[in-house]
């Protein structure tokens, strides 16, 4: 494959940082912000940094474009939502190889997740739309949802377009006006994206986009006294700082943050095949995902085999140029990310935990890029640092109980609450179980991901929801009319 097809690098090129009211505009004169290819460390282009008065412009855009963009007919924005899925799906490929090469992910996987799962959350948007009641009578009044207003959308570098698309078709559908601040470590998808808002014929203001960093730019929307609402996903530190900033003007919050999600492996379970599936499913993505299962808890007396399973899993994937058709593992995104993923290994060493393959290491012939082993450690207890914290890479944590009530204090025991699964033979035990675990989604025997299951978190994995009809309502507001 081309390292950089045709459209990938359009405008990385330090200049063009901002989309607002319909038209790129130039900042050659800002600070750049260097786009580094993960598998390789090599600067491959820049940004330009947007800056407080970018997001004055591009909030002022969208507070002019909201009155009319909010009375707009459903049959206009299922309109507009119909011609955005149709240029993803026309321009799939591009989104993929952008995906590869700014955030190191496997371009098969790309293809076969990362775009497809952010083309679905806009045929969500649309299959709520179509069905939607803004207006319901009750008994001598109604009940009237409304758009909420100017939404400002800051979305991370792990699932970049993906985590876009989950925010804006929402917000499009619900009739809002937003501003867009992707992760400035990965902006190509969010650059192509917009390009694609402007060719859908997005009314000017409706959509706005503005490159840079969280310090200014997300300090700049949060604390913006026209932006109405806010859905960051990101961090809990950043959330934290989001939701300060926004407290002055009493800003509704949306925040989907990290996770520590437990795996509770019930001793019916189907050990055999649902270990690797363990394994790959919270390693999928170089383990760089909110929700990815990271702390496997097992029955104690299957320790053993659960570590040969796991292992065998592990030593499966294939590391390797996420450009190359057969990787199944490319790097870390990120330098910074790198360094914490490693230093997280050292600490798993450190506290005593069992180190059953990996490291930190870098592989054979992969020292130039951000690289890391699939990583596994056993008989990790709740107090080690591996098991209380966030890593974001392909590091798993073995954690043996001595039976159920066990099982489920250790996956409640935790700070945070997003994701968690069961595995068990017997379904009906399987939900008791998940019904206890204190998370906002759990999943039973890896069933099928779909984009209208409500997904945040419990604790300090956030508030509020995305996906569905429970993501499309944060984006709108309640309103009584009585004597109706």
């Amino acid at each position: 494959m081309a390292a950089d097809p045709a459209g990938v690098a359009m405008h990385v090129d330090g200049m063009s940082c901002v989309y607002i009211d319909g038209r790129w505009e130039e900042r050659a004169d800002a600070q750049r912000l260097p786009v580094v290819d993960p598998a390789t460390g090599a600067t491959i282009g820049a940004v330009a940094a947007g800056t407080a008065g970018d997001v004055d412009l591009a909030v002022t855009a969208a507070r002019r474009a909201f009155d009319a963009f909010s009375q707009t007919p459903v049959a206009e924005r299922l309109a507009l939502l119909t011609r955005m899925l149709d240029l993803l799906e026309t321009r799939a490929e591009t989104f993929a190889q952008a995906l590869s090469i700014e955030m190191g992910a496997p371009i098969a996987f790309a293809r076969a997740s990362q775009v497809p799962f952010a083309i679905a959350h806009v045929r969500a948007a649309i299959e709520v739309l179509e069905r939607y009641a803004f207006t319901r009578e009750e008994a001598g009044y109604a009940v009237v949802k409304e758009p909420i207003g100017v939404c400002a959308l800051i979305t991370p570098w792990n699932w970049p377009l993906y985590q876009i698309t989950a925010k804006v078709a929402p917000a499009i559908a619900a009739g809002c006006t937003v501003v867009l601040k992707p992760s400035e470590l990965s902006p190509l998808s969010a650059l192509l994206f917009a390009q694609l808002m402007h060719d859908a014929g997005t009314p000017a203001g409706v959509f706005n986009l503005v490159n840079g960093t969280g310090e200014v730019v997300g300090a700049g929307l949060s604390a913006h006294p026209q932006v109405d609402m806010i859905s960051i996903t990101g961090s809990t530190r950043a959330g934290v700082l989001v939701a300060q900033a926004g407290a002055v003007t009493v800003k509704r919050v949306v925040q989907e943050l990290g996770g520590k999600s437990p795996n509770v492996f019930l001793d019916d379970a189907d050990f055999a095949t649902a270990v690797a599936k363990g394994v790959q499913s919270g390693m999928r993505n170089t383990g760089q995902s909110c929700s990815a299962p990271t702390r496997m808890l097992v029955p104690a007396h299957r320790l053993a085999e659960v570590e040969a399973l796991a292992k065998a899993a592990a030593e499966a994937f294939v590391l390797g140029d996420p450009r190359d058709e057969a990787t199944t593992m490319g790097p870390i995104a990120n330098a910074a990310q790198h360094g914490r993923v490693l230093a997280m290994i050292a600490a798993g060493e450190a506290d005593g935990a069992r180190m059953i393959c990996g490291g930190a290491s870098p592989p054979a012939g992969l020292e130039h890029g951000f690289f890391v082993r699939p990583t596994i450690f056993s008989g990790v207890t709740p107090d080690m640092r591996i098991a209380r914290e966030e890593i974001f890479g392909p590091v798993l944590c073995i954690m043996p109980y001595a039976d159920e009530e066990e099982a489920i204090r250790i996956a409640n025991d935790t700070p945070y609450g997003l994701g968690g699964h069961v595995q068990s033979g017997d379904r009906e035990r399987a939900r008791r179980v998940a019904r206890r675990i204190r998370t906002g989604q759990v999943l039973i025997n890896y069933p099928a991901w779909t984009a209208h299951a409500p997904f945040g978190g419990y604790k300090t994995s956030g508030n509020g929801r995305e996906y569905g009809v429970h993501g499309f309502e944060e984006y709108l507001e309640t309103k009584a009319i009585l004597g109706y």
